[in-house]
């Protein structure tokens, strides 16, 4: 009789285009996916795998076989959850994609309060600021900051981001405070290279304009850009989550809070589809309880009482 085991197996060689890959997902070797794909193939009489130049793909009996692995899964998925709601816990193995800064200093601490609320949920998270493949590479949902591409993902936003520029006190007292945008010119200012937008975006209205910043410090990271500013090497064009702190304690100066910046989301996005898991839902849920509203990062923003800054 098949194993459920060998059924996820199949349709993880399959979604991702091959043994190691899929043995990597699976956390388990190589050999292990291979005889159960063997053991899979002589139950049912038939061959459901071939390898091409592009990897391994199904025959025509694998695709047929997999679209019925996919609905028993998914129902047995289903039946998981709905069980596991009784009881007000949520179970399984929970992939996530987070952006590195933003997932380190905030969503990791969420994340440990749901772990400890949910003893049989186990969580794979990778902190990177690449914008994974959530199907491609088996991922359950993924954090992303900013503006999102058109796709099929299913989006949540789950609070809002505001950019701002910062500068040391030092920084400051040797070159001057700039004016208005116009001013960041002639100024030495430190790139972040990891987004899409290489500018920096500032509001007339209802009209943007941009500034293109030159300076001679680059950097895809963005803790890298904060500990530079601070060390006042250059102005910085950051989130408000990432320097938050740094503008409470004094390290940091924010700049031009009188021109407004276009605001920003954190979003949540998942693979399509009606049945959400239970293990998504609460993690969605979670972070919009924890961050919806106004966050507790934008207090930087905040000049007299007014928040000059945001729009």
């Amino acid at each position: 009789m098949t194993e459920l085991e060998e059924l996820r197996t199949f349709v993880e060689v399959i979604e991702s285009g091959g043994l190691n890959r899929a043995a990597a997902r699976l956390g388990v070797s190589k050999s292990i996916i291979s005889r159960r794909i063997t053991r899979l193939e002589t139950d049912l009489g038939a061959r459901l795998l071939s390898r091409s130049t592009r990897g391994i793909i199904p025959t025509e009996a694998g695709i047929e076989f997999k679209a019925r692995c996919d609905r028993i899964l998914a129902d047995l998925e289903e039946a998981r959850d709905a069980v596991a709601q009784q009881g007000r816990s949520v179970r399984g193995r929970l992939r996530l994609s987070a952006p590195l800064a933003f997932g380190v200093r905030h969503l990791a601490p969420v994340l440990a309060e749901l772990a400890r609320l949910h003893p049989a949920l186990e969580l794979d998270v990778s902190y990177t600021d690449r914008v994974v493949d959530l199907i491609g590479e088996g991922y359950d949902a993924a954090v992303r900051i900013g503006s999102l591409r058109d796709s099929s993902l299913v989006v949540r936003r789950i609070a809002p981001v505001h950019a701002v520029l910062v500068a040391s006190p030092d920084y400051l007292s040797r070159h001057g405070q700039p004016g208005t945008p116009q001013d960041l010119v002639g100024h030495e200012c430190l790139i972040y290279t990891g987004s899409l937008v290489p500018e920096w975006q500032f509001l007339s209205g209802k009209r943007r304009f941009s500034i293109r910043p030159e300076g001679r410090l680059r950097s895809d990271s963005g803790e890298a850009i904060l500990q530079w500013a601070i060390a006042g090497l250059g102005i910085a064009d950051a989130p408000s989550f990432l320097v938050a702190d740094a503008i409470e304690s004094g390290a940091l100066v924010p700049l031009l809070l009188d021109h407004p910046r276009p605001e920003f989301g954190i979003h949540v996005v998942r693979p399509p589809g009606t049945h959400v898991p239970g293990k998504v839902r609460v993690l969605i849920d979670t972070l919009a309880e924890r961050f919806g509203g106004t966050p507790d990062w934008d207090r930087c923003l905040v000049s007299s009482g007014d928040q000059k800054h945001i729009v």
